[in-house]
């Protein structure tokens, strides 16, 4: 499943004030005050590199009176005028925004916060995160599992946690807390002496103003005094600071895009304010013609084709781009390519559109131009070539000589400072806006496949991919060129990775259907024993799957202790804590058995046979090179990374991909290869013995740890090592120890201080590690790869002591999967050479899979062994473990 968009929606009349009284009086050549334009817009811009969200929308205050004037008159009376030097910033900082190419919302009569809220809860309805940016604590009413609030000016961030934290009261009691406490700076009254401590412990003892309103009798002291002469008020006030989540708006969350900037306007602006540092990092982005009109050439005539072959076959580099029928390459039909050679210049071949007028047809052209993409001798660039290569592939042509990839290219240079799609480096890198698909193809039902797009249209969208591409080229490759470790990463792991893993989709995986089938009833079957059993420990039916009527059977009916409660102040459900009730209850149990069925169903043995592809009978995963930050691959539809394995339903999915006849399945897998990484990166001398002896690591550091011969170890002294290993490169805290062996923090500390004692060289390499980061900003796998920490130096504790978690934990997990990703080159080399009966199919983790005829079987093992083994020269031997089988678990 795709992780959820992310909106974004920014306090805009919040952050307006704050950043002109937080900000010095700046002013342009000219004398006008922009300080408060820069505070806004500079915030702006942080937050969409920061979080890279799909959606943003700015939303200032109406000017006016709103619906709060009409139940209390005197609501914000005290507020000052506006100063005119503020007042002068606001139609330029709007115009500032709209040059951005962000949404700016504004609606006469309604408050900035009225318009968040019902574009909030539009959001999430339709399963959207949401990502509010206030200073403004009225907002925190909001929040729940979808919804947080971000002050980036304090540099804090609340989820449900954190408002009921930082308040004493969860989110859902936000407006019941403000009504007792008043704003002041709204004019909204509250209980007389009645502060954020009082009105918290109120509502923790009654549970909400209604019930402290009919208890108040019981408050004594001169609090309650104050508190009984507000009571004819209190409801008023709990209006006032109520949000309205029902605002009519002429748009919604689906009408919110990414920023856009245009930018010409914006760069006229810029220099306008005075914004010079901003303008030099937005010049530096730019390709050289980034001012020039695009020239995009239609390509009907012979002659016309004459001249685009004579460009490529006097280019240097080729950009190059399809456009087919669909997004997934084993069902794609070519319907055009793009070409450009030279910056604000592009050609589009036709090949397949309704109304395309040609002297040539599709075979003709295919015939003049794929020789020149086969060609390894000619060099060429792409977004995202893996695809075009498969769409080639599939019509039966090559695409050889592949130089650059700028998807990979700005990945490398920096994995987090945005997504990696064309449009979002365009609008980084370039200030650009690029035409969407939408834009030419239609929208939902109202979209058309590619080859129905006017051919004209069709011209100016393709060739702007094309260009865009060189265009990003030439701005991203310099500064790979200027960092060693980056550059040797995008030259001698992604680029070569590339045409593996396109031969790796397209060739797929073969899949037991009625295997899956079966399971599938045998789990239903499971699933209503467990439903029958629940229902019997209840005293009653009820719905499994319903957290609210499991709340009631759970903590109302059975009365079990309430281990955490949610936001809104009900007992949790959630998965923890049934975890932790399943220790002694046996319905928790009961129900965590049946969530985790229903999921195996639901997600694998019904799921994975509709991805067999009806062409092939096969499935063909999507791998991502361009998406973890560590350097990892990820996998989509299906996602071959999550098939769970630790219990028996979950590998019993893995006996379901299968060989061919003639075939077995060959599964090489990784030793304990990131202990490997840590024991080489850090030195350390008992650490580095105890792999170059083959012993036990877990047996070794439980031996270490709790001072005793490795024969003597137990199996719960191992359980604890094997959870301090793991948990230390992962920055697990001694309380997070604690809670997963279940016992006591002192003693988790004892074992953590123990281990250090017992491995200096682990601590020295963890402190030096987080020192090399907070002074240059990133860390760096064994091979070069950077993973940037900009929150490294963050002034809110959690934000970065979770970089410094991270700082730890990268160079090991990008280097093993640096390590993987150079195993899987060399192996395909070897298969592809040397001609080896074998293929690799998946790569899960730190393991290959592959199919191997099975009279090669000990051949191809004893090759893939020895080059998943030279894949690196650590400090220790890389151990790697290969069995066979008929299917994927029997390899194992």
């Amino acid at each position: 499943m795709s992780k959820p968009q992310t909106l974004c929606l920014v306090d805009g009349s919040s952050y307006l004030y704050r950043a002109f009284h937080a900000l010095p009086s700046l002013s342009n050549a000219a004398g006008q005050p922009t300080g408060a334009i820069f505070g806004v817009a500079n915030m702006l811009r942080r937050l969409v590199q920061a979080h890279a969200p799909d959606r943003v929308a700015v939303i200032f205050d109406a000017p006016g009176k709103n619906f709060r004037h009409e139940l209390y008159a005197d609501y914000k009376a005290n507020r000052p005028k506006m100063p005119d030097e503020l007042r002068a910033q606001i139609d330029p900082l709007k115009g500032l925004i709209d040059a951005m190419g962000v949404e700016r919302i504004e609606v006469p009569g309604v408050e900035a916060d009225d318009v968040i809220a019902t574009l909030a809860r539009a959001a999430a309805a339709k399963g959207l995160n949401v990502l509010i940016s206030s200073g403004d604590k009225d907002l925190a009413q909001l929040v729940d599992d979808r919804v947080v609030l971000e002050d980036s000016m304090q540099e804090k961030r609340y989820d449900a946690a954190a408002v009921e934290e930082k308040f004493g009261v969860p989110p859902a009691l936000i407006g019941d807390y403000l009504a007792l406490t008043g704003d002041s700076s709204d004019n909204i009254p509250g209980v007389e002496k009645c502060g954020p401590k009082t009105a918290a412990k109120w509502l923790a003892q009654y549970g909400s103003l209604e019930a402290v309103i009919e208890n108040a009798d019981e408050v004594g002291g001169k609090i309650g005094e104050h508190l009984r002469a507000a009571l004819d008020q209190l409801p008023l006030s709990r209006k006032l600071v109520a949000l309205d989540e029902s605002v009519e708006l002429d748009r919604g969350p689906d009408d919110i895009g990414p920023p856009s900037p245009d930018q010409a306007r914006l760069i006229d602006l810029l220099r306008e304010f005075g914004f010079s540092s901003w303008l030099k990092d937005y010049q530096d982005g730019e390709s050289p013609a980034a001012d020039a009109k695009l020239e995009v050439s239609l390509v009907s005539t012979r002659k016309q084709l004459d001249a685009l072959i004579e460009a490529l076959d006097e280019a240097e580099l080729i950009a190059f781009d399809t456009e087919t029928t669909s997004l997934e390459p084993l069902d794609a039909e070519l319907v055009g390519m793009s070409f450009a050679v030279e910056p604000s210049k592009a050609w589009y071949l036709p090949l397949r559109h309704a109304d395309q007028d040609t002297e040539f047809d599709a075979e003709e052209a295919l015939e003049r131009v794929t020789p020149i993409l086969a060609d390894a001798d000619r060099p060429k660039v792409g977004q995202h070539l893996k695809y075009d290569l498969n769409v080639l592939e599939r019509a039966g042509y090559q695409l050889n000589g592949i130089a650059h990839d700028t998807m990979l290219e700005s990945y490398v240079y920096n994995s987090t400072a945005t997504r990696h799609d064309m449009d979002s480096l365009a609008g980084r890198y370039l200030g650009r806006q690029t035409i969407s698909y939408e834009q030419v193809a239609g929208k939902g039902k109202a979209q058309v496949t590619f080859d129905q797009v006017p051919v004209a249209r069709a011209a100016e969208y393709a060739g702007e991919d094309a260009e865009i591409t060189l265009a990003l080229h030439r701005t991203l490759w310099p500064k790979l060129e200027a960092q060693s470790g980056p550059l040797r990463v995008y030259q001698e792991l992604e680029i070569p990775l590339v045409p593996v893993l396109a031969r790796m989709e397209r060739i797929g995986v073969a899949l037991d259907a009625d295997l899956l089938g079966r399971q599938s009833k045998e789990i239903e079957a499971r699933l209503a024993e467990l439903e029958e059993s629940a229902h019997a420990e209840a005293g009653r039916e009820f719905n499994l799957s319903s957290p609210k009527q499991l709340q009631e059977i759970l903590f109302g009916e059975l009365d079990l202790p309430v281990v955490r409660k949610t936001p809104k102040g009900q007992p949790s459900t959630a998965e923890d804590v049934l975890q932790e009730l399943a220790v002694e209850f046996a319905l928790p149990r009961l129900i965590l058995e049946h969530r985790s069925l229903a999921k195996l169903k639901s997600t694998y043995t019904d799921r994975l046979p509709e991805k067999i592809h009806p062409d092939t009978g096969r499935v063909h995963t999507h791998y991502h090179q361009a998406v973890a930050a560590t350097g990892r691959l990820s996998s989509t539809d299906p996602n071959l990374q999550n098939i769970p394995i630790r219990t028996a339903e979950g590998r019993r999915i893995r006996k379901a991909f299968v060989a061919p006849k003639g075939s077995v399945m060959l599964a090489a897998d990784y030793s304990q290869i990131e202990l490997r990484i840590m024991a080489h990166l850090s030195g350390d001398e008992r650490l580095l013995e105890a792999f170059a002896q083959g012993e036990d690591i877990h047996r070794a550091t439980a031996a270490e740890v709790f001072d005793c011969a490795p024969a003597k170890v137990t199996d719960n002294q191992r359980r604890a090592a094997k959870a301090i290993n793991f948990g230390l490169m992962y920055g697990m805290s001694g309380w997070g120890l604690a809670r997963q062996l279940e016992i006591e923090r002192k003693e988790a500390d004892a074992y953590i201080e123990r281990y250090f004692e017992r491995y200096p060289g682990v601590r020295r390499y963890m402190d030096e590690t987080r020192a090399g980061a907070r002074e240059k900003g990133y860390v760096e796998t064994l091979f070069g790869r950077r993973l940037w920490l900009d929150e490294i130096k963050a002034r809110n504790p959690q934000r970065r002591q979770a970089a410094e978690r991270a700082a730890i934990n990268a160079p090991m997990q990008g280097t093993a999967a640096d390590i993987i990703k150079r195993a899987m080159i060399d192996v395909d080399a070897w298969i592809q050479s040397e001609k080896q009966p074998a293929r690799l199919v998946m790569q899960v983790h730190d393991e290959l899979v592959l199919e191997v005829e099975e009279g090669a079987v000990d051949r191809v093992r004893e090759g893939v062994i020895e080059r998943m083994a030279s894949a690196a020269q650590l400090s220790v031997p890389l151990e790697v473990e290969a069995g066979t089988g008929k299917d994927w678990e029997s390899a194992h």
